[in-house]
């Protein structure tokens, strides 16, 4: 990871791909970040990232530039910067619901396009992300993935899927932390204070991925680990799924697929 990275839009999504480049030993000094607001940027000056309002200047010094902004703001900023993106460079896209085509048309020249879709935890080098490109040679892909890989997990994927990769990857993980808190209101409720609850339920949920991750199994043959007959385990599981645990999870993945599409 020699090259120089723009990243357009320090917003939330932008600061968790910089504060995961940075955390992974990234060189602030080849790290430029843009925002109209640069005071929210501030501890990135301080550690040495350039920091600028000029979305131009940060692509006419920059190798790589990812694009970070609102999809409502995508369209403005690529015109914007148009006519510094040169066919050397490679642009990539973590905006949701702007196709690589559209990009595309959008542009002067042609440089390598890839989306990207990264999640929040990319700050502390746990993102899933998803990517798909239609004309990014292999080295740049390369390129692209050290990126990515450095923040957690990279698996590539056919554009069409990339929504779907958005709903799963990068608004999962607003679905899992609200089980989370589910979870710690159940614990503070059976007795215990919020701070253990906390510690116990992220703790939980944690080892419950390592178990598939690390294991390769479905989640029902680990889940039979810890069911026995008329168990405490499956009267809980079975109370869930009489309230449509499993049923409004599905459904809210399905409408928020259908939000964006």
């Amino acid at each position: 990871m020699a090259k120089t990275i723009a990243i357009i839009g320090g917003g939330n999504l932008g600061k968790s791909i910089a504060d995961g480049l940075l955390s992974n030993d990234f060189e602030a000094s080849k790290l430029t970040i843009t925002r109209n607001r640069i005071d929210f940027l501030n501890a990135y000056k301080d550690q040495g990232v350039a920091v600028t309002k000029n979305n131009k200047e940060a692509v006419i010094n920059s190798d790589i530039i990812i694009i970070a902004v609102k999809p409502y703001k995508i369209e403005a900023v690529l015109e914007e910067i148009s006519d510094e993106i040169t066919t050397d460079k490679i642009l990539v896209s973590v905006v949701s619901d702007f196709t690589i085509e559209q990009i595309s048309n959008c542009l002067s020249v042609q440089p390598s396009i890839v989306r990207a879709m990264p999640n929040t935890a990319a700050s502390v080098n746990a993102s899933m992300t998803c990517m798909a490109s239609k004309n990014a040679s292999q080295s740049d892909m390369e390129e692209v993935t050290s990126i990515f890989n450095a923040l957690g997990e990279t698996i590539l994927i056919d554009e069409q899927l990339m929504d779907a990769a958005t709903v799963l990857g990068a608004c999962g993980i607003a679905y899992v932390l609200r089980f989370i808190r589910a979870m710690i209101q159940g614990g503070i409720e059976i007795g215990f204070d919020a701070k253990t609850a906390n510690k116990i339920a992220t703790q939980t949920v944690k080892g419950a991925s390592e178990l598939l991750l690390k294991g390769g199994n479905h989640p029902e043959a680990e889940i039979d680990k810890v069911t026995t007959p008329k168990g405490c385990t499956i009267t809980g599981l079975n109370e869930m799924e009489h309230n449509g645990f499993s049923s409004a999870l599905i459904k809210g993945i399905k409408t928020s697929l259908d939000k964006i599409s």
